[in-house]
């Protein structure tokens, strides 16, 4: 008997296929409209920009801090810098009393003695202020001296008068005063001077820094009727110190 052979049945007037198609799935439909992720190196390059900047700044700070201390070592080995020095002279009291009402009259003659002990360098000073004052840091009066020029292996005198004329006084500090006159051993006194000074080796200048004097170890009794009295100066010491100024800050 021979084969039947059936005829392919076709399915909405096209003919079926070998390979039938199945709907799209989810993945198929959302995956062509997904953006591609790539990575984004702008922000490694930034921090990479960041770190070498932070590195080249601070080599560059630790050059000019060496630069600075080699040629601050050279100026020393040519020059051989020395602080100022300064002596209390004599310290001549012609009024010091407290009155009655708490109240402070000053008149007081001051010599100073500045020294520069240098061959070769020379400082210029502005005016300078001067206080005086109990150790207790009661104040007795204020004068200044003026602006000059110290030079090479020189020796100066400065000549202030410190005043005070009715300074109130609150009533302990009258109290401490009246007490130390009176007393045998005297009144200890220290004096504070401030100013700005220049330093100038041979063709270089420095900026112009702040600088204290205080000097230590006066003792002062107050004069009988009209006749001064001089004050004990002998045990006197002064000490120079600089003055940093940062910002609103004094060092």
């Amino acid at each position: 008997m021979a084969d039947r052979v059936y005829p392919k049945q076709a399915t909405n007037g096209t003919a079926a296929t070998s390979n039938p198609s199945f709907p799209a799935t989810k993945a198929q439909q959302y995956g062509a409209t997904r953006p591609v992720y790539r990575p984004q190196p702008e922000r490694h390059r930034y921090r990479r920009s960041c770190c070498s900047c932070c590195l080249w700044t601070i080599i560059a700070i630790l050059v000019l801090i060496l630069i600075a201390a080699v040629a601050s070592a050279i100026l020393y080995v040519l020059y051989r810098p020395h602080r100022p020095t300064f002596t209390v002279s004599s310290l001549k009291i012609s009024a010091l009393n407290v009155t009655s009402a708490s109240k402070l009259i000053t008149n007081i003659n001051l010599n100073v003695t500045a020294k520069n002990p240098n061959k070769k360098v020379v400082y210029s000073y502005n005016p300078i202020t001067v206080s005086l004052v109990t150790d207790d840091d009661i104040a007795i009066g204020e004068g200044s001296f003026g602006s000059f020029v110290h030079g090479t292996k020189n020796t100066t005198l400065l000549k202030a008068a410190i005043t005070s004329s009715n300074q109130e006084l609150d009533d302990a500090s009258a109290a401490k005063l009246k007490k130390a006159l009176k007393s045998k051993k005297g009144l200890p006194l220290k004096i504070k001077l401030d100013t700005k000074v220049e330093a100038k080796m041979g063709a270089l200048k420095t900026p112009k820094v702040g600088i204290r004097v205080v000097c230590e170890g006066i003792k002062a009794t107050a004069p009988k009727a009209k006749s001064a009295t001089t004050a004990s100066t002998s045990n006197a010491k002064c000490k120079v110190d600089l003055r940093l100024k940062i910002w609103k800050w004094t060092f």
